[in-house]
């Protein structure tokens, strides 16, 4: 038989537990949502950035470049992450269907968060980074961190807006 003590003890450690599971389960969806377009943006942006800078351009050029460069390989992978989604939650409707659908989530999700980053924040941090940092590539990715954060306070709140919504279809 348990006792009183036992059974409070329990009752708070499964709304705890709980919450655990919620956020590790949150964390994971954005893990698996982003890791791969970042790691395609990143390496494009470091292949870009240290070749425009070995050319020996001035520090802003490698800087737009690298920001350029970054948003290439990053929508390139997002772009086929959602284009799968799309197949998957809609499989009646042909190519060009799915693909205005791609696009127009795409740009729901990422429009006014790359707005912001693209004109203004990202070109900056990484200017910043890679006038404060001994190495162009080190320079070039805390220019990029500090950039992603606002990024994604934008993206990730529109992402939930669409999926709340019903705009994703999924």
């Amino acid at each position: 038989m348990e006792t009183a003590a036992v059974v409070e003890e329990q009752t708070q450690a499964a709304p705890v537990a709980a919450l655990w599971n919620l956020r590790r389960r949150a964390l994971w969806f954005w893990i698996k949502r982003y890791a791969p377009p970042e790691i395609a943006g990143t390496l494009t942006m470091v292949l870009a950035g240290v070749a425009v800078s070995a050319l020996g351009a001035p520090v802003w050029l490698v800087g737009v470049t690298a920001a350029v460069a970054e948003g290439v390989g990053f929508y390139a992978v997002a772009g086929i992450a959602v284009w799968r989604e799309q197949r998957r939650a809609f499989p009646e409707r042909g190519r060009v269907r799915i693909l205005t659908r791609v696009l127009g989530l795409l740009l729901f999700e990422f429009g006014s968060a790359e707005l912001l980053d693209t004109f203004l924040v990202r070109p900056v941090a990484i200017m910043i980074g890679v006038q404060l940092l001994p190495h162009v590539a080190g320079g070039l990715i805390a220019g990029k961190l500090v950039a992603d954060i606002a990024f994604y306070v934008l993206a990730a709140t529109a992402f939930r807006v669409s999926e709340k919504t019903g705009v994703r279809g999924t």
